[in-house]
């Protein structure tokens, strides 16, 4: 079970297999690293006993790379890769992307649009009769009817568009392995219908009796508020403790969606862990440079899954879920020592994270038993009551990974929750973060600053931030280094105004930042923000949500971001004239940008045309009324 698993005919026959139990499609290179979803379960299903072949980035135009390897003895796996293949080929602006980092050379164009919907398609015209089960992120984001960005309206489930028999929404390791052990045996896939985390389509004779019903893909196509109302009770039920089926009509069938399936344990996700990746990705892709997309994570360790922060526009809530998991200290331990006796490492862990970095335990321990709350936020805006904070396991963790012979610096670099960090009482994780697990800059995401906008992202007010930045440089000039925090920044999101962004610009010199990089809001599929974006409604209230649509007025909120790069003076101008702030036009220490000489001769002309309408007002017109004389005068 070492080495890479086969992706030629002439490999697998190798191992002495003329036909393969299953083949795993996938729309990224061959990257056989956990970080990788389809390595995950291409790996867990060979350690079931079942041999496996991997077809990475077929071509689509002809059936040659689909037939490689003939008929799998059971099936088709297939997934887009580790992103929505949409996502991975557009921009914000819809622009078409230069390069992609999960392609040999960073060459783009090696996956189709859609590619979970083309990939099967064409799997079903030469094997009709073959199972294809579909899975990874762009399934599991579009396993309802959902907006499309792209296309500006609402599209049916991925698995009617597909033709797929089965799609595995989430982390899908639990319901693959029970998926391909019913294969094996022998069970036809259109009885498989009762695995949790798993959708399927059926008539109205195999609707689960204990479902709930969301709007029809008629409705939610025609109806905003609908919509809305469907994305809330769908987001209701992903709870594995609470959660119902639900079933929504697609035509004359029925899209219904089991509960998810518990988390993994932490012995279930360090045995995870624990199969034979490479870690690497395959050699074939060498003489084209190599897959950009393992340098950050080819020595990083993945300790947690899932987060109970769940921000409105992040798609975890629907993929993974709000449960934290996480492997245990041996687990983590083990595979940083791995890490030494590699040639390629040079002793730095590049970060030990996931979703959250500091999220190690439940947010409270009620979700245990009675799972999360519907309606609330554990962050946001103000941190729940019954949230517990302790980074002591965590800490305890980077203590010991930072001991390990041959490592020189362990960094944390992914998504650590300042919110939560200011809640704990100890001191001494910031501390220890300052000192020991950065590299001159940390990196963390208020988004914002604005409360209304930030209560429609669902992250904490502003304050918060306000106090980690105080804290963070307080303990960074403690510990003697010079070290800085990068914020991520995002214009646009629903609810955002022009006189919002002209706030966060206020902001941002306030407390110096340049970013250099700004992110529009992306409506991507699944999320809470995209149903804001489509409907114009709040789904959790449905209270209206003013949405900024256009290309310019976007690019006004973004430019404001960067209000300092002259190269966006004009436009700075022009958004603060939009938003009625002439005030912060000038050279005062409270203006945004100087005036140039387009502006001037703009307040000059209107000056004079004010000027000019007022003369006119005051001369008499020559057929204005006389004013009648007196009584006396006639």
């Amino acid at each position: 079970m070492s080495g890479f698993l086969p992706i030629t005919m002439e490999e697998l026959a190798a191992q002495g297999i003329t036909q393969p139990d299953f083949i795993c499609v996938t729309g990224d290179a061959y990257v056989d690293h956990p970080s990788f979803g389809i390595a995950i379960i291409s790996r867990l299903v060979q350690s079931m006993g079942y041999s496996v072949a991997m077809l990475a980035q077929p071509d689509w135009h002809t059936d040659r790379d689909f037939t490689r390897f003939g008929r799998p003895k059971y099936g088709f796996l297939v997934t887009s890769g580790n992103i929505d293949s949409m996502v991975s080929h557009y921009t914000a602006a819809k622009r078409l992307r230069s390069d992609d980092p999960y392609s040999a050379g960073g060459k783009a164009g090696k996956r189709p649009d859609r590619a979970v919907i083309v990939y099967s398609q064409k799997i079903k015209s030469i094997y009709p009769d073959c199972p294809v089960v579909i899975g990874g992120l762009e399934a599991s984001l579009r396993r309802f009817a959902h907006y499309d960005y792209w296309d500006d309206a609402v599209r049916p489930s991925i698995l009617l568009e597909s033709g797929a028999d089965l799609l595995s929404y989430g982390m899908g390791e639990r319901s693959m392995s029970q998926i391909v052990s019913r294969l094996a045996a022998g069970e036809p896939v259109q009885t498989i219908h009762d695995i949790r985390g798993t959708c399927f389509l059926t008539g109205s004779n195999g609707i689960p009796s204990d479902s709930v019903s969301c709007a029809s893909l008629a409705k939610v196509s025609s109806d905003k508020t609908a919509y809305a109302r469907a994305t809330k009770l769908q987001l209701d039920e992903q709870d594995a403790i609470t959660g119902k089926a639900v079933v929504q009509k697609h035509g004359e069938q029925y899209l219904v969606q089991l509960p998810p399936a518990p988390p993994l344990t932490q012995k279930e996700l360090d045995d995870v862990f624990a199969l034979p990746f490479t870690r690497m990705y395959h050699p074939v892709y060498e003489k084209d440079g190599g897959v950009k997309a393992i340098e950050e994570v080819e020595f990083s360790i993945i300790h947690n899954r899932g987060c109970f922060g769940h921000c409105n526009f992040c798609s975890i809530a629907l993929h993974q879920g709000r449960v934290i998991s996480c492997r245990s200290e041996q687990s983590i331990l083990k595979e940083a020592e791995s890490f030494t006796h590699n040639p390629r490492f040079k002793g730095y862990i590049h970060d030990v994270g996931g979703p959250t970095a500091n999220f190690r335990q439940p947010s409270c321990k009620k979700q245990l038993t009675k799972g999360l709350c519907m309606d609330r936020k554990c962050l946001a805006p103000k941190p729940c009551p019954a949230l517990q904070v302790d980074h002591s396991e965590y800490l305890n963790l980077l203590r010991k990974l930072r001991n390990i012979k041959g490592v020189k610096k362990v960094f944390v670099r992914s998504g650590l929750r300042y919110d939560y960090m200011i809640k704990d009482p100890d001191p001494t994780f910031l501390q220890e973060l300052v000192e020991h697990h950065i590299s001159g800059q940390l990196k963390v995401a208020p988004e914002h600053c604005s409360a209304p906008v930030l209560d429609k992202m669902g992250k904490p007010h502003i304050g918060a931030y306000e106090e980690f930045e105080k804290r963070f440089y307080a303990a960074t000039q403690k510990a003697g280094k010079q070290q800085y925090l990068v914020p991520y920044l995002m214009s646009s999101h629903p609810g955002c105004t022009l006189r919002d962004a002209v706030q966060l610009a206020l902001f941002l010199k306030k407390h110096r930042i340049h970013p250099e990089q700004v992110q529009d809001f992306y409506p991507t599929p699944g999320t809470l923000s995209t149903c804001m974006f489509y409907t114009g409604l709040d789904p959790m209230t449905m209270e209206p949500v003013y949405i900024p649509r256009t290309a310019e007025e976007k690019r006004l909120q973004r430019v404001l971001l960067q209000y300092f790069k002259p190269e966006n003076r004009s436009l700075v101008l022009e958004a603060l004239e939009k938003a009625g702030r002439r005030d912060l036009i000038g050279s005062g220490k409270d203006c945004l940008v100087t005036p140039d000489a387009a502006y001037l001769r703009r307040q000059r002309e209107y000056a004079q045309a004010r000027s000019s309408e007022r003369g006119k007002q005051k001369k008499p017109s020559r057929y204005a009324k006389k004013k009648p004389t007196s009584r006396k005068g006639r």
